[in-house]
C-alpha cells in the first residue's frame, strides 16, 4: 500500500488567549460537573466547548434519561452536582421522577408507569429505580445557570486541536509530561490556552489521544434520537407497544435509537467520514420511521417532528488506558481512592466504585478525564457512560483539579483523602452505601 500524501508545514505562531488554573474541554454533562467543581472549590476556570450550548448528548443528543442515580436496591448512589441539576429542572416543572418512597418497590403500576417514561431497562424482575426523564432544554438552562452562576469562563464554539508541551528542561519535579497549553481553531483562526491542569472532558478522548497517551477504542453501531409531538393519544399508543416512550410535554413522545438495527455496519466515531456515512444513513432512517408511525399508527397520524437530535448516538469510541483501568471483575469492589460510585441501568444490585486512577494518567502528569472516556474495560463501559456516572466523575476531576493547584503537586501526588472528604461536603457520594 503506498504511503498517504503528505504537506509540510511551516513553523507558526499561536496566539495564547487566556491564561486559567484549571482548563476543561469539553462541555457535555461530564465537562459542565467538572467546570463548576473547579470554580467552587477556588480554582479559575475555563470551560471550552466546540458547539453553541452545553450538555453535549444530555441536550444535543436527546438523551434525556438519568439512567441511574441508584444502585436498583433502592438506595441513591450518585448525588453532589448531579442532584443538583435534577433539583433545579424538577423545581420548573420539567423532569418526571419516580417518588423517593418508591425506588427499590416492584409494585407492578409503578413499574408500567416508569417504562412508559423509559425508564425501565434490563431483564426482570424490575423494581422502581432513582432515575429522571426531563426536558433538554430545561437542562441546558439548568447548566448554563451553573456554570455562569460558579464564575467559570465559557467560550463556545472552538475545537480544541491538541495539547502543546513544555519544552525539554521547562517541566519541574518527575513524571510524565506536562501539558503547557491545549491549541484550539475558532473562526478567527488558531489560539492556545495556558493552564496548570487540563481535564479531558471530550466523550472521544480528543486531548489524551491527542497527546499520545495509550487508549481502546470501539467500533459501534450509532443512532440518532427524536421526538414528535402532535400525538392524538400518547398513552392509547404506548398501550401498542411501540418503541417509543413518553416524555415531558403533552402529546409529545421520545424515540430512541431510530432503528439501528438497519444501519447496516458499526462506524468509528472518530473517523469524518464514517462519521458522515452515519449521519446521512441514520436521519433517513429516521424519516423513514416517522413515515411509518403516520401509516401505521393512527395515534401518530397528524403528529409532527419537534426535534432530531443534533448529535449522532456515540456513547463509546476511545477509552484512557490510565493508571487503573477498571474492569467488570472490580463489580462490587471498593477501592481507598473511590471519588464515585455508580449503578448499572440494566443490572440491578450492581454498583462499580470507581477509583481516581481511572481519571489519570501517568503519561501526563497534568491531565485528567472525566466521563465516557475513563479508564474502564468495554463491559464496565456500560456503566460508567450514563450521564449521572459521568457528572459524578467530571465533579471529582474538577475538585481533584482545584486540589493540585491548590497545593502545588502533581495529580499523582495528590492527597486523596482530602480529595475523597471534600467531596463528601459538596454532597458527592464516595463511599457504597451499606
Amino acid at each position: 500500500m503506498a504511503a498517504p500524501a503528505t504537506i509540510d508545514e511551516p513553523a507558526r505562531r499561536t496566539r495564547v488567549l487566556a491564561e486559567t488554573d484549571v482548563l476543561v474541554v469539553g462541555g457535555g454533562s461530564a465537562g459542565v460537573a467538572a467546570s463548576v467543581a473547579a470554580a467552587r472549590s477556588g480554582a479559575a476556570t475555563m470551560l471550552v466547548e466546540r458547539h453553541g450550548a452545553l450538555g453535549g448528548l444530555a441536550t444535543g443528543g436527546l438523551i434525556v434519561l438519568l439512567l441511574t442515580l441508584d444502585d436498583g436496591a433502592g438506595r441513591q448512589v450518585i448525588r453532589g452536582i448531579c442532584q443538583e441539576v435534577t433539583d433545579r429542572i424538577v423545581a420548573r416543572g420539567g423532569a418526571f421522577v419516580p417518588p423517593a418512597r418508591e425506588w427499590g418497590s416492584q409494585d407492578p403500576a409503578a413499574i408500567e408507569r416508569d417504562r412508559r417514561w423509559g425508564l425501565v431497562w434490563g431483564s426482570p424482575p424490575h423494581t422502581v429505580r432513582y432515575s429522571v426523564a426531563y426536558d433538554p432544554e430545561e437542562l441546558r438552562f439548568a447548566l448554563n445557570e451553573m456554570v455562569t452562576g460558579a464564575g467559570v469562563r465559557l467560550l463556545l464554539h472552538a475545537w480544541a486541536c491538541e495539547p502543546i508541551f513544555r519544552t525539554a528542561g521547562a517541566s519541574a519535579g518527575s513524571g510524565g509530561r506536562h501539558i503547557d497549553a491545549v491549541a484550539f481553531q475558532g473562526k478567527q483562526g488558531r489560539f492556545a490556552i495556558r493552564a496548570k491542569v487540563v481535564i479531558d472532558a471530550t466523550g472521544d478522548g480528543d486531548v489524551f489521544a491527542a497527546a499520545g497517551c495509550a487508549y481502546e477504542s470501539e467500533k459501534i453501531l450509532p443512532w440518532l434520537w427524536f421526538r414528535m409531538g402532535g400525538v392524538s393519544d400518547v398513552e392509547r399508543a404506548l398501550d401498542q407497544g411501540g418503541w417509543y416512550f413518553r416524555t415531558v410535554g403533552d402529546g409529545q413522545v421520545l424515540l430512541p435509537w431510530g432503528a439501528t438495527e438497519k444501519l447496516g455496519r458499526k462506524i468509528d466515531a472518530t473517523d469524518p467520514e464514517d462519521l458522515t456515512f452515519a449521519e446521512l444513513e441514520c436521519r433517513k432512517l429516521v424519516m423513514q420511521e416517522i413515515d411509518r408511525l403516520r401509516a401505521e399508527v393512527p395515534e401518530f397520524r397528524r403528529a409532527h417532528v419537534c426535534e432530531i437530535a443534533r448529535d449522532l448516538g456515540i456513547t463509546e469510541s476511545r477509552r484512557l488506558r490510565g493508571a487503573y483501568v477498571l474492569t467488570r471483575d472490580d463489580v462490587n469492589r471498593d477501592f481507598d481512592d473511590t471519588i464515585a460510585i455508580t449503578g448499572h441501568w440494566t443490572k440491578y444490585g450492581v454498583t462499580y466504585a470507581i477509583p481516581f486512577r481511572s481519571l489519570r494518567t501517568d503519561e501526563v502528569e497534568n491531565l485528567l478525564v472525566a466521563g465516557r472516556c475513563i479508564s474502564v474495560d468495554h463491559r464496565t463501559h456500560h456503566a460508567t457512560k450514563e450521564i449521572p456516572p459521568s457528572m459524578a466523575t467530571g465533579e471529582a476531576a474538577g475538585t481533584a483539579a482545584a486540589l493540585a493547584v491548590r497545593h502545588g503537586v502533581r495529580l499523582a501526588d495528590l492527597p486523596v483523602a482530602e480529595l475523597r472528604e471534600r467531596l463528601r461536603s459538596a454532597g458527592a457520594i464516595v463511599d457504597r452505601p451499606a
